[in-house]
């Protein structure tokens, strides 16, 4: 695929695995050759049609700010694809656990393809929830599907409730639709929320207004790709370094706040 048809792909798609997309976009402007002024309308754009992917924000940022944004590409790249976070949670789960996730977040679904002991119960907003336990179920892991409006119930049948957002900053994460209400169900009931933390999701203030204000910017709150979620409702922190009670963590920005990033570019 030539690399303009590939950036195109990766700006008309949504959803999918951050990760990839991260590897795309970074093999596609690599292989573009484009200026430093190219780069930052790339970047720009890309954002533009993702505005809430946090690995795209934070690939983007530092991009606009590297010496040899090409040389960044490949590094940045291998960095987000060999994310070990998904070993950290499946380390961390405790052994027959049953887990209460929302959709198809990517890396909490390889920790549960590698532990093969936890029982999962995933609640299908999308559709996506339905296709992840048809994958477990292949693998002969111990999987249900339960329906959105069966989130309550299915928290409280749960060990511990995983949310993997998309985006966070402040006090507050962008998470799939119904991760919300599983965490406030969670929490009031005294379950465990751990927030599922790969890399390149945590944005510096300035990027992340940005992000807030383009997502409430794309419709009704109950129309919304995703939806926004406080620290509050967390009790522990996976990252790619270990997994802790969320008083222990420190939540740094992965990014440099690259405001040029927020600016409109010439369509």
């Amino acid at each position: 695929m030539h690399p303009i048809e590939r950036l195109r792909y990766v700006a008309r798609s949504s959803g999918g695995d951050p990760r990839m997309m991260v590897h795309e976009t970074a093999s596609a402007l690599r292989g573009l050759g484009l200026d430093a002024g190219g780069v930052v309308l790339a970047c720009r754009r890309i954002v533009e049609r993702h505005p809430t992917c946090g690995p795209l924000w934070w690939l983007s940022a530092h991009l606009m700010v590297a010496g040899d944004p090409f040389e960044a590409t490949r590094r940045l790249a291998e960095f987000i694809v060999e994310d070990p976070t998904a070993q950290r949670l499946a380390d961390a789960l405790p052994d027959d656990a049953t887990v209460c996730v929302i959709g198809w977040p990517d890396l909490t679904a390889e920790a549960l393809e590698r532990r093969g002991d936890v029982r999962s119960l995933v609640v299908d907003t999308d559709g996506e929830g339905e296709q992840l336990v048809r994958r477990l179920q292949r693998q002969e892991l111990d999987s249900v599907m339960v329906e959105a409006a069966g989130v309550a119930g299915a928290v409280l049948a749960a060990d511990v409730v995983l949310v993997e957002p998309v985006a966070v900053g402040g006090d507050a994460m962008l998470v799939r639709p119904a991760s919300h209400a599983a965490a406030a169900v969670a929490h009031a009931a005294g379950r465990p929320v751990w927030a599922v933390l790969p890399r390149g999701r945590c944005l510096p203030p300035g990027l992340w207004g940005g992000v807030l204000q383009r997502w409430e910017a794309t419709g009704d709150p109950w129309e919304r790709a995703v939806e926004a979620m406080s620290w509050r409702l967390v009790s522990h922190v996976v990252t790619a370094e270990a997994a802790s009670d969320v008083t222990d963590v420190v939540v740094r920005p992965d990014c440099p706040d690259t405001l040029e990033l927020l600016r409109s570019s010439a369509m």
